[in-house]
Formats: structure tokens, C-alpha cells, sequence
């Protein structure tokens, strides 16, 4: 693994979320009830920014189209659910897709995350 310093945790208060850059990547941290999560900015349904998304049960949900991703390994928890005919419509240009999460911990009071590369 190679471990990128992104920023110092007690920087990102409870509930609060900051957008670093790491290569071409724009990664969201987020601290949810004093836990840490690092996933991709970028919804994989029509590639909008998740940084002001509502965190509920356990999932950040998409501001844009209400799609929802499990914070811990970015799973689908919802898919546009949208009236039948539009979420049908938005599924067909974008099909469901986990939403990219990244390996974190905190050491020496900084949070490093692991970003592959692209």
C-alpha cells in the first residue's frame, strides 16, 4: 500500500468533511460520529460531487439523484429512486455501480489514505 498524508484528524471534526486531491483523484473525508471514512468525491451515477450528501443509516446519499453508497465498503444501498419512468430513465445512461472507498488510519495524529493508482 502506499500511504498518502492527506490531512491532520483533529482537522475534521465530528460531522465535519473536507475534498483533498490525491494525483487525479478527488477524495471526500468525512468524520461521521467520530469515524473516519474516505471515498470518492464523485458519484459513479452521473459523476456530481457527494460533499454536501446527508449521511443516513450508515450511507452517504447522493444530493443530486438520491442514490445511496454504505460509507464503510460503498456498496449500493439505493439506486435513483426516483417515479418508475425517471429513476428508470437515470439508471439506463448510468448503470449501478459501488462508489469507490479507500483504505484509511490515523497515525501520529495525521489521516493517511491509500489511493490506488488510476
Amino acid at each position: 500500500m502506499a500511504w498518502t498524508q492527506v490531512l491532520a484528524a483533529n482537522a475534521l471534526a465530528t460531522g465535519a468533511r473536507e475534498v483533498v486531491k490525491v494525483g487525479d483523484r478527488q477524495i471526500l473525508l468525512l468524520n461521521h460520529e467520530n469515524q473516519f471514512y474516505a471515498v470518492d468525491n464523485t458519484c459513479p451515477h452521473l459523476k456530481m460531487s457527494l460533499k454536501k450528501g446527508k449521511i443516513e443509516n450508515g450511507a452517504i446519499v447522493c444530493p443530486f439523484h438520491r442514490s445511496a453508497f454504505d460509507l464503510g465498503n460503498g456498496e449500493v444501498k439505493t439506486w435513483c429512486p426516483f417515479p418508475p419512468v425517471v429513476g428508470k430513465l437515470l439508471s439506463m445512461v448510468s448503470p449501478e455501480k459501488t462508489l469507490p472507498v479507500f483504505p484509511l488510519r490515523v497515525e501520529e495524529g495525521n489521516i493517511l489514505i491509500d489511493v490506488p493508482s488510476a
